[in-house]
């Protein structure tokens, strides 16, 4: 499976030169053709008006037909080029960025430097003309130059303009720099409360807190459209003012030119030839001035995102381990976070065997769900270690490992996509008895049948409202669909009635009959009647460890309610 490591970011940089010097080639040719205006004009002054010959007319304007009709189609052939590197760009590293962001939001990496809508940025650069407006500023020297051919003076009031436009655009740089960053910051600031605010809108209505979650969201809109209003006056209006300055300029070069013609220094084909190549001498400067926005947030973006795959090395081995058998062994595990660093784990230790069942116990806070996540990979310990069959989990493709070790948050999620679909684990062309075999081990095959379209039936679609323990249920499937050797449940009966408790204790029998382990989050008796040993967490140490039975005789004072839960749960299993 391919990483996201810097090894993509220099292949399509590499691609993206090719394809940026193919553009070069193209624009010295547009470039030189863009001199058949002037040239034309020249000849047409100069020579036919003075000859009064038609032919030379003709023959001139049928060349200067065809020079027009050969930059159409290279100019044409520059912008595909130019809008392809773009998408290429997008295409090419669209996976590994989401990659590594997913992978990042795993960890919690609170650095995070990029987003999916970066590489649109880049594409809207590369294809928008303030890209192909810096492969023409190379030749605005020259077109300056063959002015200075006509006359100096001419030549040195081309460069004057040129001064003029180029400080207009560093100024407008170094104002709207700044506001421009901000404004982006403030914008994704915006749109993560608004998708935070949908998330939750149930919870939101119901406790009142809609509007103050709107006003939230609008403050911070309110303040990046505010920014961009800012920044997008000042290149307004450093826009506005080279484009009249440079319209002025052509006029003053007539003027100038004019003057030397009264002179006898040019002749009135110089005149107006030396106007046009000004024109097309200073357009580049005028577009970068006014698509600068367009440049600096493309820019922005390609910080962000070759700063997201530069620094990202290779996640996976290059050896792929076997699938490994159901034996974990956790050594002296401790997990340090915040700053002070504080221990949310400290020396935790024990073993699961195939075929075995341990819960884990505790009150909230205790960091039984922190275990969980170090258990599967999410979080890594700072010491101690996690190992699977022997080999620690950064041994395994993460992708592999996540089929050998099923998980069941305690905050279930399905996505956009059908039942099937996310049983599969949203995998394209999901296999159907793989599908509604993990439904059935799960007990909720029943439940699914009963729903409008069955396994088609779109989660989020109007007839297909869950409840919280048929989601629970379906992510149950979805846990064991890639038939894993270790299951972990974190608080798994949470949302569960009878029905769906007693689904979940066939399960875990299940599981161990096959001899595969199962790790159990939660504070409940009844989830636990399946275990075989249990393991006690308390503010993140191990305060008991050992048989189901012993451990509650000894650590709890309610141990005889407890047994008599567990003992229901062992006589429904038997009936």
């Amino acid at each position: 499976m391919s990483r996201a490591t810097n090894k993509d970011l220099k292949a399509v940089r590499s691609s993206v030169r090719r394809l940026g010097a193919t553009t070069f080639v193209f624009s010295i040719f547009t470039n030189l053709l863009m001199l058949t205006g002037p040239l034309f004009m020249l000849q047409v002054y100069d020579r036919v008006l003075g000859s009064r010959s038609e032919e030379t007319l003709v023959a001139l304007f049928a060349l200067v037909a065809l020079l027009y009709f050969l930059y159409w189609l290279i100019e044409f052939a520059r912008g595909r080029v130019m809008v392809r590197a773009g998408a290429h760009f997008q295409s090419a590293l669209g996976r590994p960025v989401l990659r590594v962001l997913l992978r990042q939001a795993a960890l919690r990496r609170q650095d995070k430097k990029g987003s999916v809508t970066d590489l649109d940025a880049i594409r809207g650069f590369f294809a928008a003309p303030v890209m192909l407006a810096i492969f023409d500023l190379p030749w605005t020297p020259l077109f300056i130059a063959a002015i200075f051919v006509f006359h100096p003076m001419l030549g040195w009031l081309a460069v004057a303009g040129a001064t003029v436009l180029t400080t207009s655009a560093v100024l407008n740089q170094m104002l709207t720099a700044k506001r421009t960053k901000t404004s982006t910051r403030l914008s994704g600031d915006a749109l993560r409360i608004a998708k935070q605010a949908e998330d939750a809108a149930p919870f939101l209505r119901s406790q009142g807190m809609t509007e103050a979650l709107i006003d939230r969201w609008f403050t911070v809109q309110d303040s990046s459209v505010d920014q961009s209003l800012r920044g997008t006056d000042w290149t307004a209006s450093f826009s506005s003012f080279s484009k009249s300055f440079r319209l002025f300029l052509q006029s003053a070069m007539l003027a100038l030119g004019a003057w030397l013609v009264l002179g006898d220094q040019i002749t009135a084909g110089a005149m107006i030839a030396a106007s046009i190549i000004l024109g097309r001498a200073l357009a580049p400067i005028e577009i970068s001035v006014s698509q600068w926005p367009v440049a600096q947030r493309g820019w922005e973006a390609w910080r962000s995102v070759n700063s997201l795959l530069a620094d990202e090395r290779d996640q996976g081995p290059e050896t792929t381990l076997p699938r490994p058998e159901a034996k974990l062994d956790v050594s002296n595990v401790t997990l340090l976070q915040g700053a002070p660093s504080k221990p949310i784990l400290q020396q935790v230790t024990f073993a699961i065997a195939p075929g075995e069942a341990i819960g884990v116990i505790g009150r909230s806070g205790s960091g039984k769900t922190t275990l969980a996540q170090i258990i599967v990979g999410l979080l890594t310990p700072t010491r101690g270690d996690v190992r699977l069959a022997g080999a620690k989990l950064d041994q395994y493709d993460p992708e592999h490992l996540g089929t050998y070790i099923g998980y069941l948050p305690q905050d279930v999620q399905l996505f956009d996509g059908t039942i099937a679909e996310n049983i599969a684990r949203m995998t394209a062309n999901p296999d159907p008895d793989k599908v509604v075999a993990a439904a059935q081990k799960a007990h909720v095959h029943d439940i699914i049948l009963n729903l409008p379209k069955g396994y088609d039936t779109r989660i989020g679609a109007q007839d297909c409202v869950l409840s919280g323990g048929q989601r629970q249920r379906l992510a149950l499937a979805r846990a064991i669909y890639a038939d894993p050797v270790l299951l972990v449940l974190d608080e798994p009966n949470s949302a569960l009635d009878a029905e769906g408790s007693s689904a979940l204790h066939n399960v875990i029998q299940t599981m161990k009959a096959e001899n595969k382990g199962v790790i159990i989050m939660t504070h409940r008796p009844n989830a636990i009647s399946a275990c075989d040993t249990l393991l006690v967490l308390e503010n993140g140490r191990v305060a008991a460890h050992g048989p189901r039975g012993d451990i509650i005789q000894s650590m709890m004072k309610n141990s005889g309610a407890i047994q008599q839960v567990i003992a229901k749960e062992q006589a429904h299993e038997k009936r």
